[in-house]
């Protein structure tokens, strides 16, 4: 977050009366103190005071094929975050995750806001193939390793 002091200024305004003329100035506002924020799309604002607190949670359903689990998350939140409280549900780690929304895969670093997630919205899970296959592959070789026809063989 990013402070700047800015000071608020009023125009002069004159009044001209019939005896004589008298210039009213309207001074300079003391220190009055804006906050400003920096958006992640690198826009520089001034800090909104709402009622709802600093980031509105929204809630995203995540399609898994069959299976759907609804996550809460903050609205700013990456998808890279997503990825985190997805692996905590599902069991996935997050490397292993492929998150669709509307039909494009998104990269870690894009923010939900920034894309177009708003609440209630659908994104949808793949498990990454080239990850999945190579767990298959490990998956196969450890069984072949362990069998006990594979050590009878060799003698």
């Amino acid at each position: 977050m990013i402070k700047l002091r800015s000071k608020k200024l009023f125009k002069r305004s004159s009044k001209l009366s019939s005896s004589s003329s008298s210039v009213v100035t309207g001074g300079c506002g003391g220190g009055v103190n804006i906050e400003w924020e920096m958006r992640p799309g690198g826009m520089l604002v001034q800090k909104r005071e709402g009622g709802k607190g600093d980031e509105e949670v929204i809630t995203v359903r995540v399609s898994t094929g069959s299976y759907w689990h609804d996550i809460s998350i903050g609205a700013t939140s990456t998808f890279g975050e997503m990825k985190m409280v997805v692996s905590m549900v599902t069991g996935l780690e997050p490397r292993e995750q492929r998150l669709l929304f509307r039909g494009k895969e998104r990269e870690d670093g894009d923010h939900l806001h920034m894309v177009g997630v708003r609440d209630r919205d659908k994104v949808l899970l793949l498990e990454d193939p080239a990850i999945k296959e190579m767990k298959l592959q490990a998956m196969s070789g450890n069984q072949v390793m362990g069998s006990p026809c594979h050590a009878i063989i060799e003698v």
